[in-house]
């Protein structure tokens, strides 16, 4: 199989130290048709440092990629972003959308009332429940506030985190009572969220980043991806979220089966912002 790994992290971001370089070769080493590098732009992101954290220079990004084709002329890297949406960085994240020519643009909640579940803290401060509700509610937020992305990223991102996964370790049964009851409680919201999606032309991503974090599923579920195809939704990347080229590519196969089972024929990648349908028969090989 050679399809598109269209959610990649450099260390333009700051959770990664992935060369391009390192990610291109693994990419060639794979067979994958092509990356797309999207690395963190999270504007206000709560730093413990003096030092701003998930935000890069759009210039020198682009500068360094554009040297790279060079490079690696026969090799069909695009350029994107993963923006961090939350509230009061509209204005920002709409002038950068606007500034550079970007071929793809995730958004994703990575912060809630300005809390990361990745923390702990998080969890502590709004409970399990509450925490994972609160997080689809920010979604909604976000989609409904006019940003410019073109797929919503990792929509069940705050499952990962989740205590009863992290504690579960390798007791999947508990954890897919607890995924199932979490997506049941929040059925209703996760529909209205796929519902603002598909009518504002958008599309979501299934991003396996969720298999390699012991989640044991995609982000979304598959249980979402069906709901996200029932309402009418076609649009749909994919892509590992690998910050290293290791995982580049990562369980892409699983994906590949899971979204013919769900109902899909193809998948889409991005080129200047434009979506690009692929037959799934294009790219087995």
């Amino acid at each position: 199989m050679n399809f598109s790994d269209n959610h990649v992290h450099s260390y333009f971001s700051t959770d990664s130290e992935a060369s391009f370089e390192s990610i291109i070769e693994s990419a060639l080493e794979k067979n994958l048709s092509s990356v797309c590098f999207t690395d963190h732009m999270d504007y206000d992101f709560p730093s413990e440092t003096d030092e701003p954290e998930f935000v890069f220079d759009p210039d020198s990004y682009f500068a360094t990629l554009q040297k790279l084709r060079k490079k690696y002329p026969d090799f069909p890297f695009r350029i994107g972003v993963e923006l961090g949406l939350k509230q009061g960085v509209l204005k920002s994240a709409l002038e950068l959308t606007g500034s550079y020519p970007f071929d793809f643009v995730i958004g994703s909640t990575h912060l809630v009332d300005n809390m990361d579940p990745y923390e702990e803290i998080y969890w502590e401060t709004t409970g399990e429940t509450k925490g994972i509700s609160r997080y689809y509610e920010a979604t909604l937020e976000n989609i409904k506030q006019g940003f410019d992305y073109d797929v919503y990223g990792h929509i069940d991102y705050v499952l990962r985190y989740a205590p009863t996964i992290r504690q579960g370790k390798n007791e999947q049964h508990a954890k897919e009572a607890f995924i199932n009851r979490s997506m049941s409680e929040n059925e209703e919201l996760l529909r209205e969220i796929f519902r603002e999606i598909i009518k504002h032309g958008k599309g979501i991503e299934i991003n396996t980043a969720g298999f390699t974090k012991g989640l044991g599923h995609p982000n979304p579920h598959e249980t979402l991806l069906a709901c996200y195809k029932e309402l009418g939704g076609e649009i749909i990347t994919m892509g590992s979220d690998a910050h290293e080229a290791t995982y580049l590519g990562s369980h892409f196969e699983t994906a590949y089966a899971i979204l013919k089972k769900t109902g899909f024929s193809q998948y889409t990648e991005f080129h200047q912002r434009k979506p690009k349908m692929i037959s799934f028969k294009q790219r087995i090989k």
